[in-house]
């Protein structure tokens, strides 16, 4: 999946968002997401799945718990590819 496919949704974007302050369990930014958005558990789920999977979050285990951080990897990525659209048009 494109960066810009993954970001292009936003629940991801908000959850990237929540991931910015710092590591966070799947059920802290399952409760906010679900509030704000109406979906469900299993729906953040998928979105935090899709957001490990290409690259743009981590998790680890905590016992029971899993914490995900974002990855700046892909959003250096974006940056670059931004610096450039913007460097052609100057």
């Amino acid at each position: 999946m494109h960066a810009f496919d993954v970001l292009g949704d936003p629940v991801r974007r908000r959850i990237l968002e929540l991931l910015a302050d710092g590591e966070q369990s799947a059920g802290e930014v399952g409760a906010i997401v679900q509030e704000e958005f109406g979906i469900t558990q299993p729906a953040v789920s998928q979105h935090l799945r899709v957001l490990r999977e290409n690259g743009f979050a981590t998790v680890r285990a905590e016992g029971t718990r899993r914490l995900y951080a974002v990855d700046p990897a892909p959003l250096a990525e974006i940056d670059s590819w931004l610096t450039r659209c913007r460097d052609q048009s100057s």
